[in-house]
């Protein structure tokens, strides 16, 4: 009886004890590396989210200012060598083919007033174009001055519109000859002189898409006004 009691009450040795270890770090490894996986899915799933995203803002917004386009003949007095001198403000539609990253500069009925009592109108000078950041890759920039000046290429804050951006091209549909052009400029007699193209074709590339492989995102635009506002006719 004393020999039974003693082998019941007997604990594991230490073969056994090392045994329900290993066996209990095999399943914690098991459970932890479960939680890492869908840890690190939901991580890329979310940052890709966050790309299509941001890209996709980045273009409804090139949309609306792009529409909002105009060129405006009053108080230009560029074929007047007489009055010149009076002219105070320029409006254009430049876009210029600079490769892989193009340069949009134009005027537009886009700004958004933030402050309540602020001496500002609905019209500002716009522009987007590529830039390089600290870490060597290349953003979509956009630039914004809230007034007219007689430089619509310059001036104004620049703020990143995209970050990573791989390519950043737009063409533009001039009816006059049914075909798609890489440079427009209303303010050249060489160029499309007070007129806006019909459609305006956006394709922005972005880095980081699935699989390692680039995010590819395309509109078409038109301008509401595509002539030049002329108050004196």
């Amino acid at each position: 009886m004393k020999s039974r009691r003693r082998a019941s009450i007997r604990g594991l040795t230490l073969l056994e004890a090392m045994v329900s270890i290993g066996v209990l770090a095999l399943i914690g490894s098991l459970i932890y590396g479960a939680f890492d996986g869908m840890s690190r899915s939901r991580k890329g799933i979310s940052g890709m989210n966050d790309r299509y995203h941001q890209g996709r803002a980045a273009m409804q917004r090139m949309a609306r200012e792009i529409q909002a386009a105009f060129v405006s003949k009053h108080g230009d007095y560029t074929n007047s060598s007489t009055m010149i001198s009076q002219q105070v403000r320029k409006t254009g539609f430049i876009g210029q083919d600079e490769g892989t990253f193009d340069r949009l500069d134009f005027t537009s009925f886009a700004h958004r007033r933030l402050a309540r009592d602020a001496h500002e109108s609905d019209q500002c000078e716009i522009g987007y174009f590529g830039a390089r950041n600290e870490a060597g890759t290349m953003d979509l920039v956009r630039r914004e001055d809230k007034y007219l000046d007689m430089e619509p290429q310059k001036g104004g804050v620049v703020n990143v519109l995209v970050e990573d951006v791989q390519s950043f091209d737009i063409q533009y549909f001039d009816d006059t000859i049914s075909e798609w052009v890489d440079t427009w400029d209303t303010t050249q007699v060489t160029g499309q002189p007070w007129r806006l193209p019909q459609q305006v074709l956006i394709t922005l590339v972005l880095n980081g898409g699935p699989g390692g492989k680039p995010i590819v995102l395309r509109s078409r635009v038109s301008p509401a006004m595509q002539l030049a506002l002329d108050f004196a006719n």
